[in-house]
């Protein structure tokens, strides 16, 4: 994974999440399908694509799939 598309790919691939590309900006409070089960299966898959643990902390802090995408792709 390494471009925002990639990563649109992923959520919508792995998680079966039906995500538009303007929605990686929104709050993902604003994301209708969204609850905290994605996050966890999000984490999960993102640690073995990137092969390294992520910051959870941080992850749960953020406020959009972007930050998480930075977050992965940083850290």
């Amino acid at each position: 994974m390494q471009t925002i598309d990639d990563f649109v790919r992923l959520v919508r691939d792995e998680l079966g999440m039906p995500l538009q590309d303007h929605e990686v900006d929104s709050d993902l409070d604003q994301l209708p399908e969204w609850d905290s089960l994605y996050l966890l299966k999000l984490v999960t898959v993102l640690e073995q694509t990137t092969g390294r643990p992520l910051p959870v902390g941080r992850l749960l802090e953020a406020r959009s799939l972007q930050e998480i995408y930075q977050l992965a792709v940083r850290t």
